[in-house]
């Protein structure tokens, strides 16, 4: 009983942090972020399909550790999970279906500032004494606003120590309890009676064996995992949409009336009211997308591309896939299903995102349950890939190459523990150091907007895409 009486004031105490962190502040700082670079950069979400058509072309005389494609597929691998699923799921729930307006919109607008903190990190990327490419907010930090002996003033360096340091947080709970939590939930779901260490082990192994062979073996995994994974579940939710058809223009009046007047839907039974569908859409769509979190950057960093704006264009495309395509078919398919299924959530049963995205996709019969399945346990198993190599780059840049195994063997063995058993908890310690991290990094894109726009105006709107960057890249001592 005691055991029961802590946690819930644990709960109690992180969904009030979780909303302050998550309040009007942080809300008009991440949409005022995306709405401000998307003026800043001339509108780029405008130049979609050229960078969708660099996406899939190498560029062979560029300096760098993956190919452009692996390092947009690596991002996706982070940002396609349970995010997409789930936490559309929790969004509706908590926010009602006005929560994913908001996120699309979030999506939408986040593609500028994904360009933009994608530019910064590849314009200030190092290279350690092995060769190997870094990048990410803690080095931008550093090499932007050093002074002209090189020293790095005490801001910049508490910028890049606090990025750094929350993002490894955020990695433990976001890239690896999450996801492996959310694989085993739906494990058990449909085959009832399936041991849960067995399929934390599976897990823990399938895990370590990608992970401990670096950035080139992640990227290897996600370029053959990542498009077949997210081609099969959008033909799945657009057979399950053909199924719902006499809903689907209900379902989008609802997600609209419903943003804009706040107006309660399904009876009540889920979250209401403009704020708090604004609250939860934001919060939701960094979570889908992460545009502005600063984890994508790290990876691109590494990617082979003759000048920062080639990459950048070509890391944005992965918040059109994940929000704006993804995220918004998974809603659809949630609220046509509970428009068509009112009985799923009457009576405010369903109190968890995956317990209502199970019940919602159960409804289709034959195939809904194979949808959901699959597509959890790719989606969830492609983040705890992606996310490992943030996770790595952050630990290498705190504490040197040293750090980097007893992290992985770290994130495995937390990913082992959270498929044992963990709930929506952790899905309010991941928003809060989603949060977290998301400062340091905005406030860093922020300040270096002015110049990101200018080398934007000369590289994408000048038509010097093919042009080198001719700046040596730093190589650092390795710790």
């Amino acid at each position: 009983m005691r055991y029961i009486i802590a946690r819930m004031d644990i709960i109690a105490i992180l969904n009030q942090i979780d909303a302050v962190v998550w309040g009007p502040v942080m809300i008009c700082l991440l949409l005022g972020t995306h709405i401000f670079l998307t003026i800043r950069t001339g509108f780029i979400q405008r130049k979609l399909p050229q960078a969708i058509k660099m996406s899939v072309v190498e560029d062979p005389d560029a300096e760098g550790d993956v190919s452009q494609f692996g390092a947009l597929v690596t991002a996706l691998a982070g940002t396609i999970g349970t995010g997409s699923i789930v936490g559309v799921a929790t969004a509706i729930i908590a926010g009602g279906p006005g929560a994913i307006f908001w996120m699309w919109l979030t999506g939408v607008f986040g593609i500028a500032t994904k360009y933009a903190e994608v530019y910064a990190s590849v314009k200030y990327r190092v290279k350690d004494s092995s060769g190997e490419m870094l990048g990410g907010a803690m080095y931008a930090w550093e090499r932007a606003f050093a002074r002209a002996d090189g020293s790095t003033p005490w801001w910049a360096r508490l910028g890049a120590v606090a990025f750094a340091l929350f993002a490894v947080i955020a990695t433990i709970g976001t890239g690896s309890a999450v996801q492996s939590a959310a694989m085993t939930g739906i494990i058990e779901s449909s085959i009832p009676g399936s041991p849960d260490w067995l399929i934390a082990l599976i897990i823990a192994l399938a895990v370590a064996l990608v992970i401990f062979g670096g950035v080139r073996s992640i990227s290897t995994v996600c370029e053959k995992l990542v498009p077949f994974m997210a081609v099969a579940y959008a033909l799945g939710c657009i057979i399950v949409l053909v199924y719902n058809g006499s809903y689907v223009g209900q379902a989008l009046s609802t997600i609209l009336d419903s943003a804009l007047t706040g107006r309660a839907a399904f009876g009540g039974a889920v979250g209401s009211g403009i704020m708090v569908a604004l609250q939860f859409g934001c919060a939701r769509g960094l979570f889908s997308n992460e545009s502005g979190l600063g984890t994508a950057p790290i990876v691109a960093a590494a990617a082979a591309t003759r000048n920062p704006a080639r990459q950048a264009l070509i890391a944005m495309t992965g918040t059109f896939w994940s929000t704006v395509v993804i995220c918004a078919i998974t809603g659809l398919v949630m609220v046509s299903t509970l428009l068509a299924n009112p009985g799923i959530i009457e009576g405010g049963g369903i109190k968890e995102g995956a317990a209502l995205a199970s019940a919602a996709f159960a409804t289709i019969p034959y195939v809904g349950t194979p949808i959901l399945v699959v597509g959890m346990v790719s989606f969830a198993y492609s983040t705890i890939l992606g996310w490992s190599y943030y996770g790595n780059r952050c630990v290498t840049y705190l504490f040197g190459r040293r750090a980097i195994r007893p992290y992985q063997v770290l994130y495995v063995a937390v990913g082992f523990l959270g498929a044992l058993g963990v709930g929506d908890m952790v899905w309010t310690i991941s928003d809060i150091g989603n949060a977290l991290m998301a400062i340091p990094n905005i406030i860093m894109v922020l300040l270096l907007s002015g110049l990101i726009a200018r080398e934007t105006k000369h590289y994408v709107y000048e038509d010097n895409l093919n042009e080198p960057d001719h700046t040596e890249i730093p190589t650092i001592p390795t710790k």
